[in-house]
């Protein structure tokens, strides 16, 4: 196994117009927003309940300390609210406590790049107040602390206890290597511990129903060097999906077909399953861990399950934006290239996770293809979740918007035409937050003897080998200027975009190898890249059946969507030109095509060749759709 590390994103400075522009926003405008939003502060905007009931998880705790006897809640819900809840009861989904787990990454992220007191002072609040509501074994979970602590870890399935762990191990790993603080880091670590002497080897059996504590472990193991963290991370993988189904062993029921836990990727053994299956954050945030796991230990099993999952996902189940999870019905994977536009589900921690996923395999089997997603993700199914002030979502991110339809069809209820101020359910707000904080730790990789290139941005970086430096115009004109001073002898791999069909480097006959261009270096160098972001007609599949006879518009990463702003209602009357003299224009591309003419009044009638007149149509990056206002949207085009 051919292992690379990451360059961490402290050691990545990013200096790129276009991702310091979204890094600042989210340092600005963003973190502040999402505090107020986490804090019940927006007005208008769903209710989040998460520091009120860290607050009052504290507050519970002392009392009980004191010897007072606190009110005992139930705790079978998924959602509680003011209007299934009693007063003084956890409020919010099981995961809430997540959120803030979320934002406090996001901010360690910031703070590695960038001194800035008032937040480090908010979020030194932020870690007094989770550290207030942990119990004296290490355990932290809110719901459980305020509604029935005797109910701790009784329904791993449903109740996420595992998956807010996972999300406070990976803030207190950014946070430590931020600021040097290790408060929340020993809380991490303490908690960590809880779990693995209640389901380390020769204890309970079981594992998370939503995936991430296995990925969370590697991390911990990595930042602390505890092996236990890591033999645990590998201990739920293993056992997942093995029988007796310790799900049906937690809830009493009868030992049955494993399919009932398709939505959790526990019907099989890891090792068995071949198909990308279930809610898909669950999915590839699983498959992350798995590609965690299988790196640190040289499992290459584990490592070409991983294989077969990701060709699963990217070859069959996977939309042209990075989106996947074709159906809101469990937020899930459907069959091989069940790719409906208008309905699709389409998270946005879907295409974060599967980032996490590529990267994660990036880094285990160093090929192009993997940096290939990550970068279909981070131009399209991710920035598109955020508009472009960073004070509204997309949950979801669908392909094809039809506003009329979309409030007629009760089917569609998941598709919004504006993004949202916050959600009740707000996973993906803060995960974009963290994600586009930390983005210069999925630039680089190195290993012993060569440093990669997986993202294009302009850059500064210290690394192993010596000071980096990347000035980039990768999603202009293509050009890129790489500068380093060497330390030492060593190979310099620069990855060859899957849509670049032309390219050249200023060092010749370099050594391709799985999308690679190898150059041997020494001293000070400097190497220009010329990528081609052509204007390209990219077709789907003919087994995706809503795309037959249509196509998208693409130029380099960048997939592009017709808007009604520019181009009116009836979009789905369009028909790109075969001729379409296709002009780069203010960011937009503009191409000729035909709009049908209206058929008249009668819902059915005999056949003739339909009128059509000839416009000019103006397509826009998909991640920009609808900060114009409410209105149509669509991708595929027929041609």
């Amino acid at each position: 196994m051919n292992n690379a590390n990451v360059v961490p994103n402290k050691a990545v400075k990013i200096t790129d117009n276009f991702w310091r522009e979204k890094i600042s926003l989210i340092k600005n405008e963003v973190i502040s927003y999402q505090w107020m939003a986490l804090n019940d502060e927006i007005d208008g905007a769903a209710k989040s309940f998460c520091l009120r009931n860290f607050k009052l998880a504290a507050e519970t705790i002392k009392r009980r300390k004191s010897g007072e006897a606190t009110t005992v809640f139930p705790t079978d819900k998924w959602e509680y609210n003011p209007d299934n809840s009693e007063q003084g009861s956890f409020m919010g989904w099981v995961f809430q406590d997540s959120d803030l787990y979320k934002w406090l990454e996001a901010a360690g992220y910031l703070l590695q790049n960038e001194s800035d007191n008032e937040l480090e002072a908010l979020a030194d609040g932020a870690i007094e107040l989770i550290c207030a509501a942990q119990e004296d074994d290490g355990y932290i979970n809110t719901l459980y602390t305020i509604n029935n602590p005797e109910k701790r870890f009784s329904n791993l399935r449903d109740h996420h206890e595992l998956y807010c762990f996972g999300h406070l191990a990976e803030a207190a790993v950014s946070y430590y290597e931020a600021t040097g603080k290790d408060r929340i880091l020993n809380a991490a670590c303490r908690f960590a511990d809880l779990i693995c002497s209640i389901f380390g080897e020769g204890g309970k059996e079981g594992y998370d129903g939503h995936e991430i504590a296995e990925m969370a472990l590697v991390k911990l193991y990595k930042a602390t060097g505890k092996t236990k963290y890591l033999k645990q991370a590998r201990l739920f993988i293993e056992r997942r999906g093995t029988k007796p189904y310790y799900f049906d062993t937690e809830h009493g029921e009868a030992n049955g077909n494993g399919n009932r836990y398709i939505y959790n990727q526990a019907h099989l053994p890891v090792y068995e399953q071949k198909d990308a299956v279930g809610h898909a954050v669950r999915a590839v945030y699983l498959y992350s861990g798995m590609a965690d796991v299988a790196a640190q230990t040289g499992d290459e099993a584990l490592l070409n399950a991983c294989k077969t999952l990701f060709k699963s996902i990217v070859n069959k189940r996977m939309y042209i934006t990075g989106g996947i999870g074709s159906t809101r019905h469990g937020e899930a994977f459907t069959a091989d290239y069940h790719l409906p536009n208008g309905t699709a589900y389409a998270e946005s921690c879907a295409s974060i996770g599967l980032l996490f996923f590529a990267h994660r395999m990036l880094k285990a089997d160093i090929r192009t293809e993997y940096a290939d997603i990550m970068e279909r993700c981070l131009y399209n199914g991710i920035l598109s979740g955020m508009a472009e002030d960073g004070k509204a979502f997309f949950y979801t991110n669908p392909l094809e918007v039809v506003p009329d339809e979309i409030k007629a069809d009760p089917d569609r209820e998941h598709i919004k035409t504006e993004r949202q101020k916050w959600f009740g359910c707000a996973c993906c707000p803060p995960n974009i937050a963290r994600l586009i904080s930390g983005l210069g730790g999925y630039c680089l990789n190195e290993n012993e003897s060569t440093l990669f290139i997986n993202l294009y941005c302009s850059l500064e970086a210290e690394t192993k080998f010596g000071k980096l430096k990347i000035e980039s115009d990768y999603q202009q004109s293509g050009n890129v200027k790489i500068s380093i001073d060497a330390k030492k002898p060593f190979s310099l791999a620069l990855r060859i975009p899957e849509w670049s069909k032309n390219y050249s480097f200023s060092k010749e006959n370099p050594f391709i190898k799985n999308g690679f261009a190898y150059f041997e270096l020494d001293g000070k160098t400097e190497i220009t890249a010329e990528f081609n972001p052509e204007i390209r007609i990219i077709r789907a599949n003919s087994r995706v059946r809503e795309d037959i006879g249509k196509v998208a518009i693409t130029r380099g990463a960048t997939v592009y969507c017709l808007e009604e702003a520019d181009n009116g209602t009836g979009l789905h009357m369009l028909r790109l030109s075969p001729h379409p003299k296709f002009r780069l224009e203010d960011g937009a591309i503009t191409a000729d095509a035909f709009r049908e003419e209206e058929s008249g009044n009668a819902l059915y009638f005999e056949y003739h060749n339909p009128r059509e007149r000839k416009v000019r149509l103006r397509f826009i990056p998909y991640y920009k759709w609808a900060n114009r206002g409410v209105g149509e949207m669509q991708v595929f085009i027929r041609i």
